[in-house]
């Protein structure tokens, strides 16, 4: 379950979901994405506006388990 509220006053819950569709949501909402070190396969945070974050927010693909 994610729980999103800009201030205290105002939450909004959503149901359970699965990690990956749960994660996207979440990083969606802090307009966040992320993508797999080739090196180690650490998750990193990509660069705003990057080539990969700018590709990876049209396809909607913020957090993934796997290349």
């Amino acid at each position: 379950m994610s729980i999103i509220s800009p201030t205290s006053l105002s939450v909004t819950s959503n149901r359970p979901q699965h990690l990956v569709s749960g994660m996207n949501q979440f990083l969606q909402s802090l307009d966040i994405t992320f993508r797999r070190d080739p090196t180690n396969a650490r998750p990193r945070i990509n660069k705003l506006n990057s080539v990969k974050d700018v590709d990876q927010k049209k396809c909607g693909n913020y957090f993934f388990l796997e290349d």
